[in-house]
């Protein structure tokens, strides 16, 4: 049983998903740190969770080689 390439790819792909995530975030900070305080927490916890949606579909290619199952 040969080990498949698409899972260190999917890692590199993971990490690359967040960091990202974490610029974009970052860069609005000074716009989202003018906001009102309970504002600023919907908006940090919406951004904790949105960055997961691209995950399942790319978890789901690195176990099958296919987008969908």
């Amino acid at each position: 049983m040969n080990p498949s390439w698409r899972k260190p790819v999917g890692m590199f792909l993971i990490l690359g998903i967040i960091a990202v995530w974490a610029f974009i975030i970052a860069s609005l900070s000074q716009q989202i740190g003018a906001l009102p305080g309970w504002v600023q927490l919907i908006i940090y916890a919406v951004a904790g969770i949105v960055w997961i949606l691209p995950l399942k579909p790319l978890l789901a290619w690195m176990e099958t080689g296919k987008w969908r199952e």
